[in-house]
């Protein structure tokens, strides 16, 4: 019996679940495609370090710190940027 490989995670697969990997949430089998992707591609292992650092300076904002407005247009925003 052969074994089946899952397929190679994308650049464009990475950045949408980022945050899930950095917050221990993928399933073994995505974070095991993520961390072979990171070992291959130095632009997403760059990414994924900016986000590190991002994460360390801004540190955790509570949700009811931003106005109605402000969520929902963040919202908005990464909501059409993960389309492109």
């Amino acid at each position: 019996m052969s074994e089946t490989h899952p397929p190679e995670m994308l650049c464009r697969e990475l950045v949408e679940v980022v945050t899930d990997y950095l917050e221990h949430r993928l399933s073994p089998r995505d974070r095991a495609r993520f961390e072979a992707h990171l070992a291959e591609c130095e632009y997403c292992e760059t990414y994924l370090e900016q986000m590190r650092q991002t994460i360390r300076a801004l540190g955790r904002l509570p949700e009811e710190s931003l106005s109605v407005d402000a969520r929902d247009g963040l919202l908005t925003a990464f909501r059409d940027w993960t389309r492109r």
